[in-house]
C-alpha cells in the first residue's frame, strides 16, 4: 500500500491532472458566476431583439 501512495505521490501526471482539475474547477466557477450576474440582461436583450422583429 505505501509503494502505491509513493508512486502516486512522485507521479507528475498526476499532479498535471489535480492541475488541470483546478483549472476546469475556476472556469467553471466563474461561468455560473458571469452566466448568474448577466443572465437577466441577456434576456432581456433577446426580449427586446424580439419585439423589435415582431414591430
Amino acid at each position: 500500500m505505501m509503494q502505491l501512495v509513493k508512486r502516486i505521490h512522485n507521479d507528475q501526471k498526476g499532479q498535471g491532472m489535480a492541475e488541470y482539475g483546478l483549472i476546469i474547477a475556476l472556469v467553471a466557477v466563474a461561468a455560473i458566476i458571469a452566466f448568474n450576474t448577466l443572465g437577466g440582461r441577456i434576456s432581456e436583450k433577446l426580449d427586446d431583439v424580439s419585439d423589435a422583429m415582431d414591430n
